[in-house]
C-alpha cells in the first residue's frame, strides 16, 4: 500500500475514533447525570401553571408547539417553584399533539411528584432522566474500534494479504 493510501486510512481511523469517543463521552455525561438524579429527594408538588407553548422562527417556517409547566413545592419547609420538566426539557415539535400529551398528564391544579437536588433545592423536575445512554455506551465503543481496526490495517497493510512463498 502507498505512503498516501496508509495515510488516508489512518485519518479516516483517526476521524472514527475521534467520532466514538465523543458520542461515548456525550452519552456517559447523561448517563451520569441521570444516575445522579436518583439521589434526589422526591416531594409532593402542585401543578400551578400548565399551557401548550407556540413559537414560529420565521415566517416561513411552520409554527412549533411546546410544554410550558410551573409547579410549587416544599422542600425542608421552604417553599419553592420549578419550571422544568426534566433536564433535558421538552423538544418543540410541528405536532401539537405532543405538547398536550404532556398537558393531559400535568393538568393544572393537580397534584405530582417531584424530585428535588438536595444540594440546590431550587433545582427540581418532574421527571428523572433516563440512564438508557450509559446500556448503550457500547455502539461508539464499536465505532472507536473499528477506527482503532482500520489504523493497525493500514500500517499492516499487505502482511495479512496470501502471499506465495
Amino acid at each position: 500500500m502507498g505512503g498516501l493510501g496508509r495515510m488516508y486510512l489512518v485519518l479516516v481511523g483517526v476521524m472514527l475514533c475521534a467520532a466514538g469517543a465523543a458520542l461515548i463521552g456525550l452519552m456517559w455525561r447523561s448517563f451520569d447525570r441521570a444516575s445522579e438524579q436518583r439521589q434526589w429527594v422526591e416531594v409532593s408538588c402542585q401543578i400551578l401553571e400548565s399551557q401548550v407553548r407556540e413559537r414560529q422562527i420565521g415566517p416561513e417556517v411552520p409554527v412549533e408547539y411546546g410544554f410550558g409547566v410551573l409547579y410549587g413545592y416544599e422542600f425542608e419547609g421552604e417553599s419553592y417553584t420549578g419550571e422544568d420538566h426534566s433536564l433535558r426539557g421538552v423538544a418543540w415539535s410541528h405536532a401539537r399533539g405532543r405538547a398536550e400529551k404532556y398537558l393531559a398528564q400535568f393538568p393544572e391544579g393537580s397534584r405530582q411528584s417531584c424530585y428535588v437536588d438536595p444540594g440546590n433545592p431550587e433545582r427540581a423536575v418532574l421527571k428523572l432522566d433516563s440512564k438508557a445512554p450509559g446500556y448503550s455506551i457500547w455502539f461508539p465503543g464499536l465505532i472507536v474500534a473499528g477506527g482503532v481496526g482500520i489504523i493497525i490495517g493500514a500500517f499492516r497493510g499487505g502482511k495479512l494479504k496470501n502471499e506465495q512463498p
